[in-house]
């Protein structure tokens, strides 16, 4: 199991400057032994922690390039919908740094409107695979799981990531790499979502957590509790919580020093 790092912080600013240097640090490794960057967002308020990224230094000194995009789980709705993961992304975050935008791997337009979440997850999968091929996507050791260099993730008041809900069987899918999901709790219905094994492949996940209404998720899942689906979560080199105090106000003491 990879190590597990928590850094909690005063104010979300501090987070965001942070998080940042922690990206951009990342993105000048792998691209220095790679040549490219293979990024996974999520939804919430994930996006609007990346505005540093946009300034000084880091917006004239990153390769952006060679920075690929995908998401860790999507609702089934058009890209243009309110609700969309990838409108969020784009209107926060993408519109505004150099990526190329056949870099940038959406859910499928058409069948995000129509709502077609199973052919939608399926064919998300096939795009995977197809970078993969392309070496784009590297692969975990003997597993042939994919294996994202960076996953930025969120959690929700219930300790679910992505759109692995608890108690729901998604959670569970120990084959397919990319599965849906029609009975989320949390609306819209209809979503698609990375599975736990490919989450878990990635080198560095990032778990982004503000506010108190996560504090005891929060301290659950760091407690590696199996019935929230953020307890799981592992990486295969590093995870590390980013916390503002108060997602942290459930941590034992001890647990993780104040920055």
């Amino acid at each position: 199991m990879a190590p597990v790092k928590r850094r909690v912080f005063k104010t979300n600013n501090e987070m965001a400057v942070e998080l940042a240097k922690y990206t951009a640090d990342l993105s000048s490794k792998f691209c220095k032994e790679r040549g490219v960057f293979t990024v996974v967002l999520s939804g919430g308020d994930l996006i609007a922690w990346l505005w540093k990224l946009l300034e000084a230094p880091y917006i004239d000194s990153i390769e952006w390039s060679k920075w690929h995009i995908f998401w860790v789980d999507e609702r089934v709705c058009a890209w243009d919908h309110a609700d969309s993961n990838y409108k969020l992304a784009y209107d926060g975050f993408l519109s505004k740094v150099p990526i190329p935008a056949e870099n940038i791997y959406a859910i499928d337009n058409g069948l995000g409107a129509e709502g077609n979440a199973e052919l939608a997850a399926e064919r998300y999968e096939e795009c995977l695979k197809q970078k993969v091929n392309q070496n784009i996507i590297r692969t975990y050791k003997s597993s042939g799981f994919p294996q994202f260099d960076l996953q930025l993730l969120g959690m929700g008041p219930d300790g679910h990531m992505a759109s692995l809900f608890p108690g729901h069987a998604q959670i569970n899918e120990k084959v397919k790499w990319v599965t849906s999901i029609t009975d989320s709790p949390k609306p819209p219905s209809k979503r698609i979502t990375f599975t736990l094994p490919v989450i878990n492949c990635a080198s560095y996940n990032v778990m982004a957590v503000c506010d108190k209404e996560q504090a005891d998720s929060a301290a659950a899942a760091l407690n590696h509790t199996k019935d929230l689906p953020a307890g799981r979560l592992t990486a295969d080199v590093e995870v590390v919580w980013f916390l503002d105090q108060a997602a942290a106000s459930k941590l034992p003491h001890g647990w993780c020093s104040i920055l």
